[in-house]
């Protein structure tokens, strides 16, 4: 039996076409099912073969190798249907935060204007706890729907779900985030709109949106910020080969044009090397890695 339809399964993929770095060679196969139920299918799949996978979302918070993924790359892109419900919205986790925060503000729901501009997907923003602006999805959600390791289906409760900073059971657990359901509350859609359109202005004048890039690279520290602990080493501009310590943001690395995994890397390495000789701080990696 056919588990995804025709055209849905493509070969030899390069993976720069699908991460915000624009960097990553081509895996074997790259799958795009458009349903829980073809996920669930494929995964049990994949698993019973023993074929390495790995699932992605929109591909925001990834550093996938030069040479590429031997394996099968599921991407949930296409599992992106979202519904206002009464005093919530319905995301499935291919849909991206942003839309989702687009969603409810044209419901007039307030609670998810923080999502805006977040690049990352509603799935992959639920298991690493996504936030921005003093919000978080622990704050927003309320139920979510998951897959195990055998593809049965689950839902849970957000107070069963383990959320803490940057993480969550389902991160620590390799469960698979099908769909959340966020419990909102009503407001005036232009205060929504506003704040939404602050948190892009924002965004728009201290990040780096112009250039490739996965995001903030470290975790915050216990104490301050990466990004004032990366610029206090003098560490802007920083370069090696086409990966650089943004000018704009520190907690940045861009792709300026040609870099390849390894030149980013690199550059993780000697920013955390150099941060933690002179501040005694050892910074943590937020972005994930496929091949390395």
């Amino acid at each position: 039996a056919r588990l995804l339809p025709k055209g849905a399964v493509l070969f030899g993929e390069p993976l720069s076409k699908h991460t915000s770095f624009r960097i990553g060679g081509p895996c074997d196969y790259f799958a795009l099912p458009d349903t829980e139920e073809e996920l669930a299918n494929l995964l049990g799949f994949v698993r019973q073969s023993g074929l390495p996978y790995y699932l992605m979302g929109n591909g925001t918070n990834l550093l996938c190798a030069d040479e590429g993924f031997a394996g099968v790359v599921i991407q949930t892109a296409r599992l992106n249907r979202i519904m206002a419900e009464d005093g919530g919205v319905y995301a499935e986790c291919g849909a991206s935060l942003t839309r989702a925060a687009y969603e409810a503000a044209a419901a007039s729901l307030t609670g998810l204007e923080f999502a805006h501009g977040i690049p990352g997907s509603v799935g992959g923003g639920t298991v690493m706890n996504a936030g921005a602006y003093g919000g978080e999805i622990a704050d927003a959600a309320c139920e979510v729907f998951y897959l195990d390791p055998a593809g049965n289906r689950f839902r849970v409760q957000a107070k069963a779900a383990g959320f803490a900073y940057r993480s969550s059971r389902f991160q620590r657990e390799a469960l698979t985030v099908t769909a959340v359901r966020f419990k909102l509350r009503e407001g005036r859609q232009t205060e929504i709109r506003e704040k939404m359109a602050d948190y892009a202005e924002r965004r728009r004048t201290k990040q780096p949106l112009d250039l490739p890039s996965a995001g903030s690279v470290f975790k915050r520290p216990a104490n301050g910020y990466a990004s004032a602990l990366i610029d206090a080493c003098g560490l802007k501009g920083c370069r090696i080969g086409g990966a650089c310590v943004s000018k704009k943001h520190a907690g940045f690395i861009v792709n300026t044009g040609g870099a390849t995994c390894r030149d980013v890397l690199a550059l993780i390495e000697h920013v955390r090397e150099q941060v933690l000789k002179q501040s005694g701080v050892l910074l943590e990696c937020e972005i994930k890695t496929l091949g390395v």
